[in-house]
């Protein structure tokens, strides 16, 4: 990609944005940077924006395919990037194979991160550089032209996705799609289809979730490489292509793990992976999902099997994942645990956390920026697992109706929204009332975080916190 005579448009300084103009002046012959609320940006207004003169527009996620800059781009034919796409034209060749860096890309509407750094874990257990980068750890544009990586492991989101064209991926996958971001995309269609756009051209391995048949059919209808293989994961026994789970195994019939396609190979026992499952030894079952698909990821790259899987079994899920934060031993002996799992942003992925409990077990600490999202089919499938609940969050009605709609007889306490310095503790105070030995209160509000905090990180630190200050107070010592 030769910049050497464009001016580029680099819409927003958020992370990404800051990424690409750093990337960008010294490759283009002028770099403008537009942020309304940014000092350091050379424009505050996109009103200022001399058309003429731009020849490339870079966006970041946060401005939607309607936002006025970006139609009158393209009304203008002045192409409109991502940092994805911008990473992807970039790329360095690697310090010693000679050529870019293989790209292993993953999407969903959940489970993206921990599938992302499962698959960075056992390809650096197989001695290759291979970070997570992308929608985590490093941006994609600055490691994208960086010799010494030989893989990178991106997470990629819908929103950067719309913006991106050009991807060959030498493996892909889609983990699930479930409502989310509609009003950013316009629509569950749109929404899908970017999804989709990682499975284009893939050339060793595309993973899909055969459990989703949306994700099946996304799967079915790509146009791959002429040597790439389709590998669906499943929870349960894998048919001929599939990566899956029997008699408490990781079976393989996919012929990725070595066998000839159809064929059951043996991997591992579940009992093996203490982070896929409850400290009972109950499983998670969206974790196991995450891990299915960072695994096939990693053999359809060719990664030493046993490699894999030995760091599969040593592998610590980053925080604010379905990880106890404390543990109050009561009166009776029993304890009552505290569970943060606040990067559970949507429905989906509280219905995946809320599930991995017993029933009647859970006071469930939910509700945040709802981003239009309904809850009531959530509530009436996990109200057998809901003893009781507390609501948070500015938008606090979406959830409210749910609870009235769907699950009346489960007591509610919905907690003030005006003071968000105590707004946590007030939330675990009100769970630790209704909670008795035995009990989980689990933090997984199906909601975003930035209506009372800055991030589900924030709201997950803050959860833990309480949670710890509560146990202090109420637990036997």
């Amino acid at each position: 990609m030769k910049l050497n005579d464009k001016t580029v448009l680099v819409a927003g300084l958020g992370i990404s944005g800051r990424s690409m103009i750093d990337v960008l002046r010294s490759r283009a012959k002028r770099v403008i940077g537009v942020d309304e609320r940014k000092p350091e940006a050379d424009l505050h207004s996109f009103d200022r924006i001399d058309w003429d003169a731009v020849d490339l527009v870079m966006t970041s996620p946060v401005f939607n395919p309607r936002t006025p800059f970006i139609l009158e781009a393209q009304r203008r034919s002045i192409p409109v990037f991502s940092e994805v796409e911008l990473a992807w034209r970039l790329r360095a060749d690697n310090d010693r194979t000679g050529e870019p860096a293989a790209w292993i890309g993953i999407t969903g509407t959940n489970g993206k991160t921990s599938t992302t750094e499962m698959t960075s874990a056992m390809l650096t257990a197989c001695g290759l550089d291979a970070p997570a980068v992308g929608n985590i750890g490093k941006a994609v544009s600055h490691a994208a032209i960086d010799p010494s990586h030989d893989v990178l492991c991106v997470e990629l989101s819908s929103f950067q996705l719309h913006f991106t064209d050009s991807l060959r991926l030498d493996c892909a996958a889609i983990t699930n799609i479930a409502d989310d971001h509609l009003d950013w995309h316009g629509g569950i269609d749109n929404y899908a289809a970017d999804k989709a756009k990682v499975f284009h051209g893939v050339k060793r391995a595309l993973v899909y979730n055969a459990d989703d048949a949306r994700v099946s059919a996304l799967a079915a209808a790509a146009q791959t490489g002429p040597d790439c293989r389709r590998i669906g994961f499943t929870l349960h026994e894998p048919a001929s292509g599939q990566i899956g789970v029997a008699g408490g195994w990781i079976v393989d019939r996919s012929g990725v793990a070595g066998g000839e396609p159809g064929e059951a190979v043996r991997l591992a026992p579940l009992a093996e992976f203490s982070h896929l499952q409850e400290p009972d030894g109950t499983l998670y079952p969206h974790l196991i999902a995450d891990a299915l698909t960072a695994l096939a990821l990693v053999l359809g790259m060719g990664a030493d099997r046993e490699l894999a899987l030995g760091a599969l079994r040593r592998f610590a899920p980053g925080g604010h994942r379905i990880q106890t934060v404390a543990t109050a031993t009561m009166a009776d002996g029993g304890t009552v645990r505290f569970v943060d799992d606040s990067k559970a942003t949507n429905a989906h992925a509280a219905k995946a956390s809320l599930s991995s409990f017993a029933d009647k077990s859970v006071v469930w600490i939910a509700g945040g920026l709802a981003k239009g999202s309904r809850f009531e089919q959530l509530v009436a499938d996990q109200a057998h697992t809901i003893k009781a609940a507390v609501i948070i969050g500015k938008d606090q009605q979406p959830m409210i109706d749910a609870f009235a709609a769907s699950a009346p007889d489960i007591p509610l306490t919905v907690i003030n929204p005006d003071d968000n310095a105590t707004v946590m503790d007030r939330a675990v105070d009100a769970a630790g009332s209704y909670a008795v030995s035995g009990d989980v209160v689990l933090m997984a509000p199906a909601c975003a975080s930035m209506d009372q905090f800055k991030s589900y990180a924030e709201r997950g630190d803050r959860f833990a916190a309480a949670a710890a200050r509560w146990t202090g107070e109420h637990g036997e010592r």
